[in-house]
């Protein structure tokens, strides 16, 4: 089963609006979540505020709003600029730029749909990483004037990373290339052989003008050499689902112990995947003991049957100690459980990947300490090939080996998000460093070394690089001030010894003394203190878990 199908939830919802008081009854359309994508500028706010236009999802009163904020903040002279009803932070309308995922709804008679109008610069790519996690579909919009960019390349592996495999890539701003045809053609022959090991199922190139309104809802009078569909008539008709489904056995990540009085203990989360129903086998993970389902509790009450996306309760037929984390599987077919793992890492921190470090790794609802043991690979965003590396700095994606502190249930991304996407935290600043993506089965890679950079010299820069910090960085600029500290505190040390004693010799070896072991001991007792603080953190998410009543 593909990622895509494990993510859609429900293939239909609600029309708003559409209900007992429409002469035609209630109705449901189906449901696209997709999102925008690209390198800055590439239009990807005018396209979306273009569609919302376009499909009425725009009221007078803000049409209004809208007209008078083009004057103040727009960019487009005296015509309306669109990108500014997605745009709606001050920040992002003073310096023209996407900063934060903005969601908007609208709908056509043919499908509703969720769009992710996302961040094109480098610094927010966490944002736009986050966006695709729940999309089905991406739009990847290219600047006709500029073609393949960086971030392009970056933000279509991080499309293919979190699962999705559908892309329409829409190349924008063709009024400005005189809607030249040889410039499309060019566009999508390089994109297909760029991206042509990212696994996508499905790529669609549509020449665009979002300003104008060019083959967005309508086709082109401009661009009669296309004979697609516009990108809207796309959206509305694409099909992302996986007809190939395989079956798969229930997973219930456990949320909460439900614990109202003695008398009634359930086990409350969202069915991952799979079916339930009263008398099935059980399994609970990571421990392995067995059970059956005694009773299934939805909102409305007992229930006879849970698919997968369903909110519910579960009660069991045997007493057995269950926590927040564990996983309620169907007993036959069970997901491995691992403590070390294989994962792909999308590095989001401006501090660097620090091997050995430990980490908090949350998963489902499972949370673990982690270090990351093994760096195998980074990714070469330009030519999307493995080389190797001693660090991954921000935006970065590459290859680990994972060491958990305890054994959790898994399964690799690509058949499972809930179970196979992970977040690690810094346990010190609490800021979450990477996005984490379970691999399946170890497989070879070849790995090439970084251009410019070979043997052991690469991996003593790279070294260096992570103890000193990134060029230009506030981390390295303190580490320099400490380097720079420590070298004349010895030096100042050493002067006061020679004017006591009169001996160089004496001098000399208190210097090489100081500078030797000082650094040693401050990180000795630098790491004593951070053990401390982790034993305490621990004893404290255990006492936060006995008060919620997890446990027997």
């Amino acid at each position: 089963m593909s990622v895509a199908s494990a993510r859609q939830r429900a293939t239909t919802v609600p029309v708003p609006g559409d209900g007992p008081a429409n002469d035609d009854g209630p109705r449901t359309r189906s449901l696209l979540r997709f999102i925008t994508c690209g390198s800055v500028d590439d239009g990807k706010s005018t396209l979306i505020g273009r569609i919302l236009y376009e499909t009425g999802a725009v009221f007078e009163d803000q049409l209004g709003t809208l007209k008078r904020d083009s004057r103040k903040f727009g960019t487009q002279g005296d015509k309306i600029d669109f990108a500014l009803l997605v745009d709606g932070l001050t920040a992002e309308r003073e310096q023209g730029i996407t900063i934060d995922v903005a969601y908007r709804y609208f709908s056509t008679p043919q499908r509703a749909f969720i769009v992710a109008d996302t961040p094109g610069h480098e610094q927010y790519t966490r944002n736009m990483a986050t966006g695709a996690s729940t999309a089905d579909l991406a739009v990847i919009l290219v600047d006709a004037r500029l073609g393949l960019l960086k971030q392009t390349l970056r933000h279509s592996f991080i499309v293919s990373l979190v699962g999705v495999r559908h892309v329409v890539v829409a190349i924008n701003k063709m009024d400005l290339v005189g809607y030249d045809e040889a410039v499309f053609e060019r566009i999508c022959a390089e994109y297909r052989a760029a991206t042509a090991a990212l696994g996508f199922a499905q790529i669609t190139f549509i020449p665009v003008s979002a300003r104008d309104g060019d083959n967005v809802t309508t086709p082109s009078a401009a661009m009669r050499w296309y004979r697609g569909e516009p990108l809207l008539a796309h959206l509305e008709s694409v099909s992302w689902e996986d007809t190939e489904q395989s079956p798969q056995g229930a997973v219930l990540p456990v949320q909460w112990v439900n614990r109202p009085d003695s008398t009634f203990r359930g086990y409350s989360g969202n069915l991952a995947q799979g079916q339930l129903k009263p008398g099935d086998a059980v399994a609970i993970l990571p421990s392995g003991r067995t059970s059956q389902i005694a009773r299934i509790l939805a909102p409305s009450g007992d229930v006879g049957h849970a698919s997968a996306g369903q909110a519910l309760t579960v009660t069991l037929t045997d007493e057995i100690d269950i926590s927040r984390g564990d996983v309620i599987v169907d007993a036959a077919r069970r997901p491995p459980v691992r403590q070390t793992m294989e994962a792909r890492l999308l590095w989001t921190s401006e501090v660097p990947l620090a091997e050995g470090q430990r980490y908090a790794l949350k998963l489902a609802s499972a949370h673990a300490h982690a270090t990351v043991s093994t760096l195998h690979f980074s990714i070469d965003v330009a030519s999307l090939a493995p080389v190797s590396a001693a660090t991954l700095a921000m935006n970065d994606i590459g290859k680990v080996t994972i060491d958990l502190d305890r054994p959790i249930a898994v399964l690799p991304f690509t058949a499972s998000t809930q179970l196979g996407g992970f977040i690690l935290v810094d346990m010190i600043s609490h800021e979450t460093v990477a996005f984490g993506f379970v691999e399946a089965a170890a497989a070879t890679t070849s790995v090439v070394a970084s251009p410019g950079r070979t043997g052991s010299l690469a991996a003593f820069r790279s070294a260096l690089q992570l103890f000193v910090g990134p060029a230009g960085s506030l981390a390295r600029t303190k580490t320099a001030g400490a380097i720079a500290g420590h070298v004349i505190t010895g030096a100042v040390l050493g002067v006061f010894v020679y004017g006591a004693t009169e001996s160089l010799g004496t001098a000399l070896l208190v210097v090489v003394v100081d500078w030797v072991f000082r650094p040693l001991i401050v990180s000795a007792a630098s790491i004593l203190a951070q053990r401390v603080w982790l034993r305490r953190d621990h004893r404290n998410q255990l006492a936060s878990e006995n008060v919620l009543g997890d446990g027997i």
